[in-house]
């Protein structure tokens, strides 16, 4: 597992293990979002595997599937709600990081600048730059 910190406050890795649950509770996030969709992956990488053993670990989870391809506006509000009930950092995964990053960049469209939702993500590789409309168009209304 990588954890790629995409602000101090959300960071994005590819698929995780429950065993990778306590060194991303050890490294400080108390939110973890998966969206990644039960039918992409084994079964015991499965959201209700995931869920319980967060939960165990007492992280808070959220299942926000994002089906490659085919993001909705209700991935991106889903998103922003977690991130924003959050009572500190946030660990987000996904096959790669990519749709990860994808829904943090559109669910903060306006709070900052689209340069910097392209630029953070592109640290790690996540090119995010054909979402400029869309990001300038959230973030105008």
């Amino acid at each position: 597992m990588e954890i790629r910190a995409i602000t101090p406050d959300y960071a994005v890795s590819p698929q995780i293990e429950p065993g990778d649950l306590p060194a991303i509770k050890a490294a400080g996030y108390v939110t973890v979002i998966d969206n990644r969709p039960d039918g992409e992956i084994p079964p015991h990488l499965h959201t209700a595997a995931m869920r319980a053993a967060a939960e165990a670990l007492g992280l808070t989870f959220v299942a926000n599937p994002v089906i490659g391809g085919a993001l909705t506006m209700d991935n991106v509000t889903a998103q922003a709600a977690a991130i924003a009930a959050s009572s500190g950092p946030v660990f987000a995964y996904c096959a790669s990081g990519n749709r990860s990053s994808v829904v943090w960049a559109l669910a903060n469209a306006g709070k900052r600048s689209t340069d910097e939702l392209i630029g953070l993500p592109a640290r790690f590789g996540y090119q995010l730059e054909h979402l400029r409309p869309q990001i300038d168009a959230l973030a105008g209304g």
